[in-house]
């Protein structure tokens, strides 16, 4: 058995050796700090019903967890738009074939890989599915501003107030479903881990600062933000898994073993390639907020997370183990 398993937690046993050598902690924000399962994924949902029924007037199926999970579990789905893409092309090319939509997006997905939705629309062309109408519609991706699946999904996410900050425009809808969001972290755990860290505690995230930030609420300025990192502020290409924004963050943290705490596999990946270019990365997997947490747990374990944990409340204990 490669892992010591302790009340939920999970430590690879090549890895414990290191765990004191830790001097920064990193966090992912969705999954990790914040229970999205209320705002990001239903705007998933709600985003793909609304382009369905209004631009091609298809009905739509309920993309479920498990779809968005599969999506993520390729390791090329960070952005949640990806993941509502993938699944209106899907969708739009089920129809078309005349099948059955929940089974031909898990074939889909068998087929997708960490290239995203070039994967998808690679797999959906190979089998000659019409899908050229809704690509030309939705003109994916592009700019947060004025691309047309964008502006949906970031109105619905963000609603009238926040929408208009952060873009200047109004939003179709007057309530953002980023009130549904669930906070995690609490203000104990990040005195505790300051203790053990000073203030080299920050977040790398897909998400883009505004949007943390009002999230997090007080919670935010309890962390560095000079050296974190907001990725929907950024070029397409600095997403994650790309492990650009990881490196940066440890080198303003000065920092020479960090532990990055996330809860995908572009996540994992992340770290993984941080340390293989030479800034030393421990991964710690967060599996609580799935709504399979068997699987994803699993999910970590074979891809040899260095920690696995329920929750981020367990962080400190996980740490004291190696002591």
């Amino acid at each position: 058995m490669k892992y010591y398993k302790n009340g939920g937690i999970l430590l690879r046993k090549d890895s414990i050796k290191n765990l004191n050598k830790i001097d920064a902690i990193i966090f992912d924000c969705d999954g990790v700090l914040v229970d999205v399962s209320k705002s990001y994924d239903l705007a998933i949902r709600n985003t793909t019903k609304y382009v369905l029924d209004r631009m091609m007037g298809i009905k739509s199926i309920p993309v479920s967890s498990k779809i968005i999970s599969g999506f993520k579990a390729t390791g090329g789905f960070n952005d949640e738009v990806d993941v509502t893409y993938a699944s209106i092309i899907s969708i739009v090319a089920a129809t078309r074939k005349s099948a059955e939509p929940k089974k031909f997006i898990n074939k889909v997905i068998q087929n997708a890989n960490s290239t995203g939705i070039r994967s998808v629309e690679k797999y959906l062309d190979s089998i000659s599915a019409d899908i050229s109408e809704i690509r030309t519609k939705l003109d994916y991706p592009g700019p947060h501003s004025t691309n047309p699946l964008y502006q949906i999904f970031d109105q619905m996410f963000y609603g009238e107030k926040l929408y208009k900050k952060i873009f200047n425009k109004k939003s179709l809808f007057k309530k953002g479903l980023i009130e549904n969001d669930l906070v995690l972290v609490k203000k104990n755990l990040l005195e505790i881990l300051e203790k053990r860290f000073s203030k080299k505690i920050a977040i790398v995230t897909g998400r883009g600062k505004e949007s943390t930030k009002y999230s997090l609420d007080d919670l935010f300025e309890k962390f560095d933000i000079s050296s974190s990192f907001f990725l929907e502020d950024h070029p397409r290409k600095m997403a994650k898994p790309n492990p650009k924004s990881l490196i940066t963050s440890q080198n303003r943290l000065k920092s020479k073993l960090c532990i990055y705490v996330g809860d995908s596999m572009e996540d994992l990946m992340m770290a993984k390639k941080s340390s293989k270019l030479g800034n030393k990365t421990i991964f710690c997997g967060i599996y609580g907020t799935a709504e399979n947490q068997k699987s994803k747990m699993i999910l970590f374990e074979k891809n040899n997370a260095d920690i696995i944990l329920r929750s981020i409340d367990q962080i400190p204990k996980a740490l004291n183990l190696a002591n």
